[in-house]
């Protein structure tokens, strides 16, 4: 027999099957000896208080054992399937194909980048030679971005679909099980390129196709339906369906879609800086323990916060509120350049699997509606983008013209003063002190300063001129939105695109964008008759 409990035990006490047994016991009115097995279904840490909780959700099996849990990749064979195309090989992408070759389907997937072990030196000479290949960085390439993303897996779009399908597919592609269990699961930048390569080994081996190094140039169509891609190569791929997969940082392909007349929309998006402590003031700020004292069983601390700061009239704002808040926190990381072509600097970053490097860092953004973007708004629904460019060329010219980024210490930028020195940070290509308090859109600098002095009384170690801004944090999310249909995910102009994940404004992350994308292959599928 099975049966669910949930128990709520000391640190010391979590990982003590003998306890839990008795534990469990208790709850459920059954001797701890006929108990033959216990299995975590949900684990989360509880550090609120000054005693350290850990809480967990148990299938708890009495005279009986459990059955082994199994992950397997989609497996059959779609050599001579009808197809579909997929542009872009990131989360999204990869996951459509592979929900594809579940549903019988073929999938064609172009990828602009290279594969995983060619993009390694693209993204070596970003941090070495400051050099950015436009086609192949942090951003483009097999994974996309979420190849050298930090690989947490947790999202708040639940209602969106089915998460635990898309952590299982993780799992059978290598990820550790412990995935499935954690309240904040995360793979690690380390791990995640290997993941990456046995998921296109299971669509190439069911018969799918990958074409790296294939930029889409064009979008063939016929009377308001798309019939397939043109290739910087002149290749043709002609298809009655095609997933636009392409990640929120391919602006070639805002720029198409706006020249053919293909409707998209500017959407609200977020811009600001990237911030570091070292991983020992957060561990000590969140749990109350001195870094020496942790609990080897505590994970390096995490943090997420968000103020809500007065729009100041005096400097053309509208009156009311604006939202700053911590993004893509990177517990023991490093901030990386995820610029994708020359001349501009964008910083976003990643943790290995362990989180063992000595310093945390976080975006921490301001929130961008469209009356911010007044002075761009000739540029219609690429407003957004052409302000997100001139803030990543500013901090291009700011860092010297080179991949290193202005910074500044923390209380300096509140106080607006300039920096005399620096102190060490993980990000490779180097920094550069400059006035990021003059630098930055007026906005978005008050916007920061009013947020930090917020925070200096809220949580007062956070607040410290040992903390280092890095300018600047851009790529939050797309600009532009494309729009689609409810139902079937199509474009409402153009039949048979369809507009999926990061890029196209539906997702904000490795799971989101993968529920997205095995969503519209979902759609194109009941579309073809297929299920």
């Amino acid at each position: 027999m099975i049966h669910q409990c949930s128990l709520q035990v000391p640190l010391d006490n979590s990982t003590d099957q003998v306890h839990l047994r008795v534990l469990a016991g208790k709850e459920l009115r059954v001797r701890p000896e006929d108990i033959t097995a216990l299995r975590i279904r949900k684990r989360s840490i509880d550090a609120r208080s000054k005693i350290i909780k850990v809480h967990l959700q148990l299938d708890v099996y009495v005279g009986e054992e459990p059955p082994r849990e199994e992950y397997h990749a989609p497996v059959q064979s779609v050599h001579r399937k009808p197809h579909v195309l997929i542009v872009g090989a990131g989360p999204a992408g990869f996951f459509a194909a592979l929900r594809l070759i579940e549903l019988g389907i073929k999938p064609i997937i172009v990828e602009r980048g290279k594969d995983v072990q060619a993009r390694r030196r693209d993204l070596a000479a970003i941090n070495r030679f400051h050099t950015v290949n436009p086609e192949s960085n942090y951003c483009f390439g097999e994974g996309g971005a979420g190849t050298y993303s930090d690989g947490k897996l947790y999202t708040r779009s639940t209602k969106r679909g089915d998460v635990r399908k898309v952590l299982e597919l993780f799992v059978a592609h290598g990820a550790a099980p412990t995935i499935l269990v954690d309240a904040h699961p995360h793979i690690g930048t380390n791990k995640l390129p290997q993941i990456i390569v046995k998921m296109r080994e299971s669509i190439l081996a069911s018969g799918g196709e990958i074409h790296f190094n294939t930029c889409v140039i064009d979008f063939i169509l016929s009377s308001n339906a798309i019939k397939g891609v043109r290739t910087a190569d002149g290749q043709e791929f002609l298809a009655d369906h095609v997933i636009l997969a392409t990640g929120h940082s391919a602006r070639d392909i805002f720029e198409l879609l706006h020249r053919k007349h293909i409707r998209i929309e500017s959407k609200p998006f977020a811009m600001g800086v990237r911030i570091e402590h070292a991983q020992s003031l957060i561990d000590t700020m969140q749990y109350r323990l001195k870094s020496s004292e942790r609990h080897p069983l505590l994970p390096p601390a995490s943090y997420s916060w968000v103020e809500q700061v007065y729009n100041d009239p005096a400097q053309g704002e509208r009156s009311g509120t604006r939202g700053v808040f911590s993004f893509c926190m990177c517990p023991g990381g490093i901030i990386a350049p995820c610029a994708t072509a020359e001349g501009e600097v964008v910083t976003n970053g990643w943790s290995p699997s362990r989180r063992n490097n000595p310093f945390a860092n976080s975006g921490v953004v301001v929130a961008i509606n469209q009356h911010d973007l007044e002075l761009y708004h000739s540029h219609g629904a690429l407003a957004g983008l052409r302000f997100q460019q001139a803030v990543e060329q500013m901090a291009w010219q700011a860092g010297g013209k080179t991949q290193r980024v202005p910074a500044q210490r923390m209380v300096d930028f509140v106080e607006g003063k300039l920096s005399a020195d620096l102190p060490e940070t993980s990000y490779h290509p180097g920094i550069v002190s400059a006035p990021l308090h003059e630098l930055l859109p007026t906005f978005i600098g008050r916007s920061l300063q009013d947020a930090f002095r917020a925070l200096a009384k809220k949580m007062k170690p956070y607040y410290t001129n040992e903390a280092v801004l890095h300018g600047v944090e851009s790529r939050t999310s797309s600009p532009v939105r494309t729009p689609r249909s409810a139902e079937p995910l199509e474009h409402p102009e153009i039949h048979g695109l369809y507009p999926c994940a990061e890029g196209a404004g539906y997702a904000g992350g490795i799971v989101s964008a993968a529920i997205d994308g095995q969503q519209c292959a979902e759609a194109i599928a009941k579309k073809m008759g297929v299920v």
